[in-house]
């Protein structure tokens, strides 16, 4: 069984073109899809001859994670916006399972490690799947040794992959391994700042003025929580942002705004426009209302302030690379006697 993996990359980088298809030896093959939510692009298609992709994972010594999912699932929704636009349950999932998405009422046809062909909601029937979302956690046998029913906050859901990266099973049961994640994590609410934007949120950008930095976040998200507790604190960082325009939306986020370049949309149907696949990321545009940069994922301070900087200085007119504006930056800082620390 041949299958194709999705590679999700993390880094600051310049603003993506967008891509709707993947193509493989298989030819063109869509993103896994649930009605109309596109599942995030760590998901991969199969032929579903779940024995063969069990073998192929093995071989790279992965694992099959298997997604039950169903159109409108409000919980489905919440744990792919919230926990996988996490960098460190994505880069987690990519190293260690073959995930595969099933639609609970699904017709596909799925072969199973008993050789028998079902349709997809009868194979959910025959696993016992009642919940969306569930995810079952497979051995390299097709055993399940972890069922994930219905929604988990990313720390907690996190901890249950590791039962299965740890290879825990057969030393625990799951519930025990369980019991000893903490309830608690990251902030259930939203962080405010001064310095954000109030509704009405009219984002169009007119010449002359200042730049916009859209920052898309989520609940129960650790590096969400260490940007305002960290990034937003600094002084440095607060000069650079005080050149700036900075709106700040959840990705599922149902507020009307207007995009920088006149559209009405909501917050949650933007996020997904522009593709925005980690929480937090920042989107910066000038003043034309055009997309010039953005990041990916929380970055330490210095790159952090460096990259507001970057934009509202016009820097990235002369300079596209943005690693090349950093090195610049600290030689210059260099030459100035000023302590340079990467990561505080």
């Amino acid at each position: 069984m041949r299958w194709l993996l999705i590679a999700l990359f993390i880094a600051v980088s310049p603003a993506p073109s967008a891509r709707d298809t993947v193509s493989g030896s298989a030819g063109d093959i869509t993103l896994a899809q649930m009605g109309d939510e596109v599942l995030p692009p760590v998901f991969v298609e199969t032929l579903l001859e779940l024995p063969d992709d069990a073998a192929q994972a093995a071989k790279s010594g992965k694992r099959l994670l298997l997604y039950f999912g169903q159109v409108g699932c409000p919980y489905c929704k919440e744990l792919m916006q919230t926990s996988f636009t996490q960098k460190a349950i994505v880069d987690k999932t990519a190293k260690h399972f073959v995930p595969i998405a099933f639609n609970l009422f699904g017709d596909r046809e799925v072969t199973w490690f008993d050789g028998k062909v079902r349709s997809e909601k009868e194979f959910a029937k025959f696993l016992k799947v009642q919940f969306t979302p569930t995810l079952l956690l497979l051995d390299e046998k097709g055993n399940i040794i972890a069922r994930i029913n219905g929604y988990y906050p990313p720390h907690r859901f996190a901890a249950a992959l590791d039962y299965s990266v740890k290879r825990l099973e057969g030393k625990l049961s799951f519930a025990e391994h369980m019991k000893a994640v903490p309830q608690t994590g990251a902030s259930a609410t939203l962080h405010d700042e001064p310095f954000l934007m109030k509704p009405p949120f009219n984002l169009v950008r007119r010449p002359g003025a200042k730049p916009l930095a859209v920052l898309f976040e989520t609940r129960h998200c650790a590096p969400c929580d260490e940007l305002h507790k960290e990034g937003f604190k600094r002084d440095k960082t607060l000069v650079a942002i005080s050149k700036l325009d900075v709106a700040r939306f959840s990705l599922s986020g149902r507020e009307m705004l207007t995009t920088p370049d006149g559209r009405s949309t909501t917050a949650e149907a933007w996020g997904r426009e522009l593709k925005i696949s980690y929480t937090p990321s920042v989107v910066f545009f000038d003043d034309s209302g055009n997309e010039v940069f953005r990041l990916e994922a929380y970055v330490r301070p210095f790159h952090f302030t460096s990259s507001f900087e970057y934009v509202a200085s016009g820097a990235y007119r002369k300079e596209p690379e943005f690693q090349r504006f950093l090195q610049n930056k600290a030689e210059h800082m260099k030459e100035r006697g000023e302590k340079l620390e990467l990561w505080k």
